[in-house]
């Protein structure tokens, strides 16, 4: 391995910082501004927070370009569990057997709508969907739209601050 330039260094370093930034202002956003709007408990506004801290860094990519790309990505395997985990915890608490199905539908949605590398994401959005839907004192079905909302916020902040540090930092450091 080449030792780093200096310039790589820099920039290491700044994207480093913007990630770590980011990544606060996700958390910070979901788990303390949006439980204002929507109260649900503490122990889930935290939840919400590492997931949107979690699809912020998911999305923070060497380009624009691959940021954006995985801003869709992240949001077609939120969208895909969204939709499977609303359907079922409308009817059904969690259990167990659901659990195992629900994932491997996940990921076989992904797979059939010729996204598989969303199959995966997706199947681990509803693992996470439904045990918080068990533990969380609030409707079951109300954890689907919550998780949707906290990734969405992460997604576009992971993105804006992409294209900012992109823009705005990168052409400083070179």
């Amino acid at each position: 391995m080449r030792p780093l330039t200096p310039s790589q260094v820099r920039v290491a370093i700044a994207e480093s910082v913007v990630l770590g930034l980011s990544s606060v202002l996700a958390f910070w956003l979901t788990s303390d501004v949006l439980a204002r709007v929507y109260f649900d408990s503490r122990d889930s506004d935290l939840l919400g927070g590492m997931w949107a801290a979690l699809s912020t860094i998911f999305v923070s990519r060497a380009t624009f370009r691959e940021s954006y790309t995985a801003g869709i990505s992240r949001m077609s395997a939120t969208l895909i569990s969204f939709v499977i985990c609303l359907i079922y915890l409308i009817f059904l608490p969690f259990h167990l057997w659901a659990f195992g199905l629900l994932i491997g539908i996940s990921g076989a949605v992904g797979l059939l709508l010729g996204r598989p590398g969303d199959a995966t994401t997706a199947a681990i959005t509803t693992a996470v969907v439904l045990v918080v839907s068990a533990i969380s004192p609030v409707a079951p079905w109300q954890q689907p739209i919550l998780r949707l909302a906290d990734t969405v916020i992460g997604v576009i902040i992971g993105v804006i601050t992409a294209w900012l540090s992109l823009k705005l930092i990168h052409p400083r450091l070179r």
